[in-house]
């Protein structure tokens, strides 16, 4: 949702109109194949499933090789719909219980409790370089939110802001009362960290900090993007990606569209996306980037859900100023983490820092972007231990600021 997803999608937009010609393809999205199918993955126009994503999850958290971090991965029962509520999770066809994918990293005992909630187009697997280190001082419990990675994916029928917003906020809580968590540090990355904000300021008794990493909602209008994506809107590329944002046309249904050719596009834009400036050996190995790439796209052609949700939380560009509007009547210490070379402008927090009543500090974590936890590990662990101090050393006010990070 940022300059990189408007380059990606105009490069997906010409490799699908190529293919086609080529093959004369017909297709629909809805083709979508089920958990356990009669059909051969090979033969299937998206060779994915359910029970691909788990599996494609499984490979990748094979890579977490610390034997302290051995993890628990379970689907956690929510029911049908919120508990009072006429409806079933916002007119579901199917009264059957829903289920959020959930893994679960212990640590030693005493550990406080970090739930980490992933961002748009994305699942709680991003976050593989990060249980390992994370595990050692947390009990670390990561989730794909209802409608994305191995969770379940009801039909999505939302039709406004708050609907859209209620979808996520009322299922992480059914997912903590069947956890029977509370008294938990909250951590959420980009969309996540608007939900895990709406969470926050909806169920604060049940939140200890909150920890946003470049986090949607807070739209600085200093913001040069705002600027830039304007006058990209008013050229032709840009008036069509607008037209397709409104229309809620993501770039997942392309992936779908593109059939068996979807997989090599994704290992294409994994390769690219995650090409690391600041280090020669790049972000990830070779075994890496295809097993990211793998669950990548299996988390991505399935069944749409709750990628739906983007016109209804965001206007064209990922511009929301929802958080900040908010900012005064946030009740939970909070702590920003933002790469120094992220798109999500940190100006926007320190907007709503003025706004604040609670302690509330900014952090920026040098050579990297918006995917600060994968481009500098390093920085970003530091970043997380100094804002949970508090829960972790004797003498949280004598710990000193991060060498390297940036306070803001």
């Amino acid at each position: 949702m940022n300059r990189s997803v408007y380059r990606w999608s105009s490069l997906i937009l010409r490799k699908m109109a190529e293919e086609i010609n080529k093959s004369e393809i017909r297709s629909s999205p809805s083709i979508i194949a089920k958990s356990r199918s009669l059909w051969p993955s090979v033969l299937r126009w998206i060779p994915t499933s359910t029970d691909h994503i788990i599996a494609s999850e499984k490979r990748l958290l094979s890579l977490v090789k610390n034997f302290r971090t051995l993890y628990v991965q379970e689907l956690v029962n929510i029911g049908s719909g919120p508990p009072g509520s006429k409806v079933r999770w916002f007119r579901s066809s199917s009264n059957e219980p829903r289920f959020i994918n959930t893994v679960t990293f212990d640590s030693k005992e005493g550990s406080p409790t970090l739930v980490m909630v992933h961002g748009y187009a994305a699942s709680q697997g991003f976050f593989f370089k990060n249980f390992d280190y994370l595990a050692n001082r947390f009990k670390v419990i990561a989730i794909d939110q209802l409608g994305w990675g191995g969770s379940s994916r009801p039909d999505f029928t939302c039709k406004s802001t708050e609907e859209t917003e209620a979808w996520f906020i009322d299922s992480l809580e059914e997912w903590r009362k069947a956890k029977n968590l509370s008294n938990f540090i909250l951590l959420g990355h980009s969309f996540g960290g608007y939900v895990a904000a709406k969470y926050a300021l909806k169920h604060p008794e049940h939140v200890q900090h909150l920890i946003l990493v470049g986090t949607a909602g807070l739209s600085s209008e200093s913001d040069t993007t705002y600027e830039w994506v304007t006058r990209f809107r008013a050229t032709w590329r840009g008036a069509i990606l607008s037209h397709l944002w409104e229309s809620n046309f993501t770039p997942q249904k392309i992936i779908r569209g593109l059939g068996p050719w979807g997989p090599d596009l994704v290992r294409k834009y994994t390769a690219a996306r995650f090409t690391n400036r600041y280090s020669p050996e790049g972000v990830f190995t070779e075994e890496e980037s295809r097993l990211l790439s793998d669950y990548v796209y299996h988390t991505s052609a399935a069944k749409a859900s709750g990628e739906l949700c983007l016109k209804y939380i965001f206007a064209f560009g990922a511009f929301n100023r929802a958080l900040l509007n908010s900012a005064s009547e946030w009740k939970v210490p909070t702590t920003f983490i933002y790469g120094a070379e992220d798109w999500m402008n940190y100006q926007g927090a320190q907007e709503a820092r003025e706004q604040m009543k609670v302690p509330c500090e900014i952090i920026r974590v040098p050579q990297a972007g918006h995917f600060v936890f994968l481009e500098n590990r390093d920085g970003f662990h530091s970043a997380v231990l100094y804002a949970c101090r508090r829960f972790l050393s004797p003498n949280p006010d004598k710990e000193p600021f991060p060498e390297g990070l940036v306070s803001a």
